[in-house]
C-alpha cells in the first residue's frame, strides 16, 4: 500500500465504508461508482481514483461487489480489530461522548475516563468510573490505549495532549479549541463546531448578497 496517500482521500474512506455497510444490510450485491457518487455527492471519477490507491476492486461496466469492498475497506481502516480509547474531560461534552452507544459496534472501546474536577472523581458515567486526571500518566503505561479523546477546556488541553503523547498514544481526537502541538508521528483530528459554523456563515453571507443583488 502506498505511503503518500493524501489525507483528504483517507478522510473519505469512512464515508464509503458507512454507505457500503448500509447497502450490504439492505441486500445490495453490486453498486456502481455512479450510484455511490450520487449518494455521497462525490464524482464517480473521484471515487474510482480514491479506491485505486488501495487496489483494484471493481470491474468496468459491472461496478463493485458490495460485500467484498466493504470487507476490504474494513481492513484498510483497521476496523477488523478492537481499539482501546481513553477519554479526558467529563463535562457536558465528555459525558455525552462517554455515553454514546455508537463507538462499540465500530470497534472502539472506551476503557477509562478522567477529569480534573475532584468532585467528579469516583462518579459513574455509563459503565465506567471517573478517575482523577493525575492518574492518567501512570495508567497509560498499564493500559496501553490506542486513542485519546480530549474534551477539556482550552487552557488544559495541551498539557493533556502532552501526557498522552508521552504515554505512547499516537492518535488523538481533540475537541478543545486549540492548535495542538504534537510530534509528526502522532495523528490529531480536530473537531471544532464553532469553526464549522463560521465556515457556513461565509456561504450564508454570500448567498444573502447574491439574493440582494438579484432583487
Amino acid at each position: 500500500m502506498p505511503l503518500d496517500i493524501p489525507n483528504v482521500v483517507i478522510d473519505r474512506l469512512p464515508l464509503y465504508y458507512r454507505l457500503l455497510c448500509d447497502l450490504h444490510a439492505d441486500g445490495t450485491a453490486v453498486v456502481s461508482s455512479q450510484e455511490l457518487g450520487q449518494a455521497l455527492g462525490i464524482t464517480p471519477a473521484q471515487i474510482r481514483k480514491d479506491l485505486s490507491y488501495f487496489g483494484r476492486f471493481g470491474k468496468q461496466g459491472r461496478g463493485y461487489a458490495v460485500r467484498r469492498l466493504t470487507e476490504e475497506l474494513r481492513q484498510i481502516l483497521g476496523l477488523d480489530r478492537r481499539w482501546r480509547v481513553v477519554l479526558i474531560g467529563v463535562g457536558r461534552l465528555g459525558t455525552a461522548i462517554a455515553s454514546y452507544r455508537g463507538f462499540d459496534p465500530q470497534g472502539f472501546d472506551i476503557v477509562a475516563i478522567y477529569d480534573a474536577n475532584p468532585e467528579t472523581a469516583g462518579v459513574k458515567v455509563s459503565p465506567l468510573t471517573v478517575r482523577a486526571v493525575e492518574a492518567l500518566a501512570g495508567d497509560l503505561e498499564a493500559q496501553r490505549p490506542d486513542i485519546g479523546i480530549v474534551a477539556v477546556p482550552a487552557d488544559a488541553a495541551q498539557d493533556v495532549i502532552d501526557t498522552l503523547v508521552r504515554g505512547g498514544v499516537h492518535a488523538i481526537l481533540n475537541y478543545a479549541p486549540i492548535a495542538a502541538h504534537v510530534p509528526t508521528e502522532v495523528q490529531v483530528r480536530q473537531i471544532d463546531p464553532v469553526l464549522a459554523l463560521q465556515g457556513m456563515t461565509y456561504h450564508l453571507r454570500r448567498h444573502g448578497a447574491d439574493e440582494r443583488s438579484r432583487a
